[in-house]
């Protein structure tokens, strides 16, 4: 699947400065970064965002990536906008949790940045 607009949910705006640019290096799809997982989910629930696809991560503090993912299951206007879970950690736990919790899919956040435009090639145009 290709998405043209993502959304990415970090409370690191190093980690989002890092996707942002690798995402520019390999595509022209809209980005937009929120570091507040909460007002995230006020705003997607109003219909301020849109987006084809969410990059979050599991932890943060307010809500964790799992509180986050239950939330926007629960909402009909949402649950069908694919969850992309961008963790630092690598705990085949978390995987089968995020995957449980109705994540498409689970990417390990790479160190490298050629490895970070592999990664998201395969879900931009």
């Amino acid at each position: 699947m290709t998405y043209k607009n993502i959304l990415q949910i970090d409370d690191d705006a190093d980690d989002c400065e890092f996707f942002m640019e690798a995402l520019q290096a390999v595509s022209q799809a809209d980005y937009t970064s929120m570091h507040n997982p909460v007002e995230a989910l006020r705003k997607l629930i109003e219909q301020e965002l849109i987006p084809d696809v969410i990059f979050l991560d599991l932890n943060m503090p307010i809500m964790s990536g799992f509180e986050f993912v239950t939330e926007i299951k629960k909402q009909d206007i949402l649950k069908n906008i694919p969850v992309i879970i961008y963790s630092t950690s690598q705990m085949e736990e978390n995987k089968n949790k995020a995957s449980a919790f109705g994540a498409s899919g689970y990417i390990s956040k790479p160190s490298d940045f050629n490895e970070m435009k592999r990664i998201l090639t395969t879900f931009v145009a």
